[in-house]
C-alpha cells in the first residue's frame, strides 16, 4: 500500500463517529498549522529531500506528512505524483506562495491563511488582491442573457418583451 493510500485510509478510519472525525481533523489541522508557521517563518521557497527525514524534520507522522503533501501539491511548480511516493522516497517543492494562498482561500483554511507569518511573505495589499481575484472567480454570470428588446430565442421573430417574456 503507497503512503497515499495509507493516508487516505487513515481519514477514512476517522469516519467512525462525528466526534472521532471532528478529532482527527483537529488534530492533522494543529500540525499542519505548524509545519505552515515554520515554513513562512523561514520564507522557505523549496522544500527538499526523503519523505521520512522531512516528516522527523517537521514533527509529523509519515501519514500526516503525506496528507501536507497531498494538500500543498495543487501550489507547487510541479506537482508530485502522489500514490507513488514511499516513505524513502526524493521529493522536491518549489512553492508558489501566491498560489497557496490562493488554494487556501479556495478550501477554506482560514487557520493558514490568517496566520502572521505571511506578513513576511505577501504583503497586505497583495493578499488583498490574491482574495479579490478568488472571489472575482467565484462570481457566476449569465452572458446569455436575452434584453427585453432582443429578438425572442424561441424564433418567432418577434421582440422578446412581446414573446416569451411578455410573463415575466
Amino acid at each position: 500500500m503507497s503512503l497515499y493510500e495509507e493516508w487516505r485510509k487513515t481519514i477514512e478510519d476517522s469516519t467512525g463517529s462525528e466526534e472521532e472525525y471532528k478529532k482527527f481533523w483537529n488534530d492533522y489541522c494543529d500540525q499542519e498549522q505548524e509545519v505552515y508557521k515554520k515554513i513562512l517563518a523561514n520564507n522557505q521557497k523549496e522544500i527538499k529531500g526523503k519523505v521520512s527525514d522531512l516528516a522527523a524534520e517537521y514533527n509529523l507522522e509519515v501519514q500526516y506528512f503525506m496528507g501536507f503533501l497531498d494538500g500543498i501539491n495543487e501550489s507547487i511548480e510541479t506537482p508530485n505524483e502522489l500514490e507513488k511516493i514511499g516513505e524513502n522516497d526524493e521529493v522536491h517543492l518549489v512553492i508558489d506562495f501566491e498560489k497557496l494562498y490562493y488554494n487556501m482561500l479556495a478550501v477554506p483554511a482560514d487557520w493558514l491563511y490568517t496566520l502572521p507569518e505571511w506578513d513576511k511573505i505577501l504583503t497586505v495589499e497583495k493578499r488583498k488582491e490574491i482574495a479579490k481575484n478568488y472571489n472575482r472567480s467565484k462570481i457566476v454570470v449569465n452572458e446569455n442573457k436575452v434584453g427585453r428588446n432582443d429578438p425572442c430565442p424561441c424564433g418567432s421573430g418577434k421582440k422578446y418583451k412581446k414573446c416569451c417574456g411578455k410573463a415575466q
